[in-house]
Order: C-alpha cells, then sequence, then structure tokens
C-alpha cells in the first residue's frame, strides 16, 4: 500500500503541517526519490494518520448539497474563502483581497447568495432580507454534509 512508498513519515507529516499541497508531495516524490505517488495515497496517508483535514468544511456558509456542475462557481468559491478565513487559515493575498472586494460589493448592494441545484446557474445573487444570514439566503431545510452525518 502507499505507506511503504513514504520514505520518512515524519518528514510527511511535517509538510501537512507546513501546508504542502498533494502535488507538491508528488514532484518531491518523483524528484528526489524517483517515487511515483498520487493524491489518493497522500490523502489516505493523511486519513490513518488522524491528520487534520485540508479544506475547512462550513455548513452556516455553505448549508447545500451541492451538484459537481455548480461546486466550481464563483459564489461558492468565495464561500469557501470565507469558511477557511473564520476558520484562521492564512489565505493567499490574492484571495483575501478577492473576497474582501466581494464581500463589500455584497453589503454595499444588500444581496446574499442563494443556491437552487435545479437550475442551470445553481448560484444567484439576491436581495437580503431580514431572515438572511451576513452572506447567504439559507434554505428551509439544510441539506449539506452536516445535516447528513
Amino acid at each position: 500500500m502507499g505507506a511503504k512508498k513514504i520514505v520518512d513519515e515524519d518528514e510527511a507529516i511535517q509538510w501537512f503541517f507546513e501546508g504542502k499541497t498533494y502535488a507538491w508531495m508528488i514532484d518531491y516524490y518523483k524528484k528526489h526519490y524517483n517515487t511515483e505517488t498520487s493524491k489518493s495515497m497522500w490523502a489516505t496517508f493523511r486519513y490513518r494518520k488522524k491528520l487534520p483535514r485540508r479544506n475547512v468544511r462550513n455548513s452556516e456558509l455553505i448549508p447545500w448539497k451541492v451538484k459537481e456542475q455548480h461546486r466550481y462557481e464563483y459564489p461558492v468559491m468565495m464561500l469557501r474563502a470565507e469558511g477557511r478565513r473564520r476558520a484562521g487559515k492564512k489565505l493567499t493575498e490574492v484571495d483575501a483581497k478577492r473576497l474582501a472586494s466581494w464581500k463589500k460589493d455584497l453589503r454595499e448592494s444588500g444581496l446574499v447568495v442563494h443556491y437552487d441545484p435545479d437550475t442551470e446557474d445553481g448560484w444567484f445573487l439576491i436581495p437580503r432580507t431580514e431572515d438572511d444570514d451576513e452572506l447567504i439566503h439559507p434554505p428551509a431545510v439544510a441539506t449539506g454534509r452536516q445535516a447528513q452525518d
């Protein structure tokens, strides 16, 4: 299995805490150890070693089960960035500026994010109501991962 390919587990664990990407680890192993690894191998290693998740899930910001075709649209990418920010994760300078600008535009326009999985576009900016959260129009029933667990 993949763990046998890992030359130095302590080194690999340190990379996770340094925030190295799977692509970086794969490239490093190819160049330094002449060993082919994969994203799934590194993810399995992370899971088996009980290392913290690499991504942040925030069911308050994304309470919906998001369809595959809508997962990489700008509004949900910004909601994920806000989730990382709220979790204390460091954003790149570009992402931090982009997020601040997006939130400012929403606030100044009086808009929030709405998701309708049964539409082609999925994501919409709609007028804020008193029942809305800071960034989203919450669904009547949450359908995201936390709601299913």
